[in-house]
Formats: C-alpha cells, sequence, structure tokens
C-alpha cells in the first residue's frame, strides 16, 4: 500500500495519474493546503518542503522500511523504477524520457504555476506579470507542439514524461493559451484525456484554477505568505 499526500494541484494529480496507470494500490491522505496543513509537524517530517505531493510506501522494492519521498519528479521515478514500466530500460530512450521530465519540473511547471497564480489568485492585477508568464508559457506549449509532430507521445511511448506534462495542459484556459493554436498538442492532450487511467484520475477533481469564491485572506496568508509562516 502506498499512502499519497495530496491535493488537486498539477503536481498532486502527477503521482495519482500515475497510480492508476499503473494500478497501483494506494490511499489518498488529503493535505487541506488552505487550512495549513502542509505544516503540520508530522506532514514536514515526509515532505520538509512543506508541499504536496508527498509518499509514504510501505511495501518498497526489496523490502524493508517503508520509502518515503516527496517531489513529484522524483516520486515519478520512484513508481517508474518500483514497477519497471513507463520508462525505457535502454540508456538513450531513459535520456529521452529523464530529459522531457526535468524539463517539466523546471521550465513548464513553474512557468504554467506563475501564470496560474497572476490570473487567479494575485489581489490585484499586474500587467507585467501577466504578460511575462503568458508569453513564457506559450512558449512552452510550443515547444510540447513541436516535439509531438511527429510521435504519439513525448518521448515516443508512454511514459512519466506524458504523466508530468499532461495536468499542467489541463488548466490551459487559466494560463491563458487557446488549444487550437497548438495543433500536435491538442491531439496529444485529447487523447490523454481519454484514457481510463486519466478520467478515473480526474474525476470529481476540483479544479484549483477555478475557484468558486474569492478566498480568505486568511487563507490568503496560509497559501501565498509562506516564508514567513515557516520562520514562525
Amino acid at each position: 500500500m502506498i499512502d499519497l499526500y495530496f491535493a488537486a494541484t498539477p503536481n498532486g494529480l502527477k503521482a495519482k495519474l500515475f497510480l492508476e496507470e499503473a494500478q497501483l494500490p494506494y490511499r489518498i491522505v488529503p493535505v487541506g493546503l488552505s487550512k495549513g496543513e502542509q505544516f503540520k509537524p508530522e506532514f514536514l517530517a515526509i515532505s520538509p518542503n512543506n508541499k504536496i505531493p508527498a509518499i509514504v510506501d510501505h511495501a518498497p522494492a526489496g523490502g524493508g522500511e517503508p520509502v518515503q519521498l516527496f517531489e513529484s519528479g522524483a516520486i515519478l521515478l520512484y513508481f517508474a523504477e518500483k514497477i519497471g514500466r513507463f520508462i525505457p530500460q535502454d540508456i538513450r530512450g531513459r535520456s529521452e524520457v529523464l530529459q522531457w521530465l526535468f524539463w517539466q519540473m523546471a521550465g513548464l511547471g513553474p512557468m504554467a504555476g506563475q501564470i496560474g497564480h497572476f490570473n487567479v489568485y494575485a489581489p490585484e492585477k499586474v500587467p507585467y506579470a501577466i504578460d511575462r508568464y503568458t508569453r513564457e508559457t506559450s512558449r512552452l506549449y510550443g515547444v510540447l507542439d513541436r516535439r509531438l509532430a511527429d510521435r504519439p507521445f513525448i518521448a515516443g511511448e508512454f511514459s512519466i514524461a506524458d504523466i508530468a506534462c499532461y495536468p499542467w495542459i489541463v488548466p490551459h484556459e487559466a494560463y491563458g493559451q487557446n488549444l487550437a493554436e497548438f495543433p500536435h498538442l491538442k491531439r496529444w492532450f485529447e487523447s490523454m484525456a481519454t484514457r481510463p487511467a486519466t478520467m478515473r484520475t480526474y474525476e470529481d477533481v476540483e479544479n484549483v484554477y477555478a475557484p468558486k469564491q474569492a478566498i480568505s485572506e486568511e487563507e490568503r496568508k496560509i497559501l501565498f505568505n509562506q516564508g514567513a509562516k515557516v520562520r514562525a
């Protein structure tokens, strides 16, 4: 059994999507981010960066004590190596997957996350920031679009690269992106959306970039003033 410490952000959904694709037994441990549950000592003992997702694998390969991990990219790689799927074994294929996994972690996720913040959660509109991150997210979508022009999946075969990237394309409207401008990305996105594991992953999942009501000042402090919270 794997404990998945989870909230329905793109990073959290990456880990859930893998578990559904692999059909591994897991248990969701909800982490209420707006309630500050990511700062609880028991969670920080697993995820010292106070971010989700995090996991505890109670049946690691080779046995022994449970393995706990934070950081979604590390979790995806750990899962793939645990079951020997969704990452090639040969050096060239493995390198293809890893470079796109790290591309998502270092580029697509952070930039899309920034425009999501400034478009949806920022208390005031900051035109420079909105323009900057919309353009950069568009550039990254273009990189992925060109990559998918001649292959069905990012690294050729379905892999953790696809699992990592898909949740960052789902909120494309909140990021100011029109998938019609990226036809190869759009085709891949629609194909990914019809996978049974994807449908199970997103069933009854709240869109965190479409809040139903304005967040309170206290919630804003918890979510976006974390440096002060941790130092306290």
